[in-house]
């Protein structure tokens, strides 16, 4: 059996088409799997990495007016779908999945016109303009998120099957973790991250709630600050006096599923593959949407979390050192209530997502 999966530009398409593809692998070791971008994402870097063949096609993403950049995208699109048509009949595939981003449009499309079994997955509670194009052609379409599928107007079946998430999340209990990243375990710990480059918001705000949180007996915080806010970071830190050994500050996390392990609570921004693994793993939240994502779709997904009721969320034009504080010390104070997040959150977690779209989708083949 023959697979091509596509998806780019971002890590929040590449890393759910990785998680897929090697499940696919897991349950049929003879499969040919390989993957389809282009030279400008971060998938050029990252598919390699993983052991899989990479090939490219020509397409850029459309701006939301008219312009000389909307022609040249068109132009590009029209190449990419020649490039996808020549990848299409030289591999001539049996399965092919989309996982979003532009760079995914042409090959899926190419692929249904031909009458190959095609689906895709959509991470968010917003989907993305290329995936609810292609949900008018492709067989099925699984959701992160149940509140996507109002967005769907296509023939595509849908099936809410949460996010593929990475092995390894579910591989650590809280013990072992904490023993590892030598931590308290008697004491709550706080996870914090922007993402793999940082959050200057929530960095500001966190600032100042750990100062306030230093030398707390019963609290811990682990803050991943991003490589390039660390420096400027810790001056300040310093600056304002220091903080206790409680306050651990890294530039970054090199080892997030053990981090997660040891976590009992986060405070994060609402990509939807880094929602999936607070979720897996039961950790309440204070989530900050990053404002600048496309269609605000961080907010979709956070609120969509929020509701379910493990999570609070606070816009990033609200965060303070007093909100973030505020909402740490109810927390500690009210167990009952951080132990009935912690429940949601498990309720909302989907950990064999990437188990249950690869049979799904492989069970295409044989319709």
């Amino acid at each position: 059996m023959k697979v091509i999966l596509s998806g780019g530009g971002t890590g929040g398409h590449i890393y759910p088409a990785l998680t897929i593809a090697d499940q696919i692998k897991k349950l049929q070791p003879d499969a040919e799997v390989s993957f389809v971008g282009t030279r400008q994402g971060l998938e050029k870097d990252i598919i390699p990495r993983y052991g899989y063949k990479l090939q490219f096609i020509e397409v850029a993403g459309f701006k939301r007016s008219l312009s000389l950049d909307t022609l040249r995208s068109a132009a590009k699109l029209f190449a990419g779908l020649y490039d996808a048509y020549k990848i299409i009949s030289n591999e001539k595939p049996d399965l092919v999945i989309g996982t979003g981003g532009y760079v995914c449009g042409p090959i899926v499309f190419m692929a249904a016109l031909k009458g190959i079994p095609c689906c895709i997955q959509e991470q968010n509670a917003m989907p993305g303009v290329t995936n609810k194009i292609l949900s008018r052609y492709v067989r099925k379409v699984f959701l992160g998120y149940k509140e996507g599928g109002k967005y769907f107007h296509g023939k595509a079946e849908l099936e809410y099957t949460g996010n593929p998430i990475r092995s390894e999340i579910l591989q650590h209990t809280r013990e072992e973790a904490v023993k590892e990243l030598g931590l308290d375990p008697a004491k709550k710990t706080i996870l914090v991250s922007g993402g793999s480059r940082g959050a200057r918001t929530i960095n500001n705000a966190m600032l100042e709630a750990e100062l306030a949180l230093s030398g707390r007996a019963e609290v811990q915080v682990l803050h991943a600050t991003g490589d390039v806010n660390y420096e400027a970071y810790m001056a300040e830190i310093k600056k304002r006096g220091g903080v206790a050994d409680n306050i651990i500050i890294k530039p970054y996390l090199h080892n997030m599923p053990v981090a997660l392990a040891a976590a009992d609570l986060a405070v994060f921004r609402a990509g939807a593959i880094g929602l999936a693994e607070l979720m897996a793993k039961g950790v309440p939240s204070l989530l900050v949407p990053y404002p600048y994502a496309t269609a605000n779709h961080q907010e979709f997904n956070a609120r969509a979390v929020e509701a379910q009721g493990a999570a609070k969320v606070i816009l990033d034009k609200d965060l303070t050192g007093d909100t973030v504080l505020e909402f740490i010390e109810h927390l500690l104070v009210h167990e009952e209530e951080l132990q009935q997040m912690h429940a949601a959150a498990q309720k909302l977690g989907r950990p064999q997502a990437a188990e249950v779209i690869a049979k799904e989708a492989v069970a295409l083949t044989k319709q």
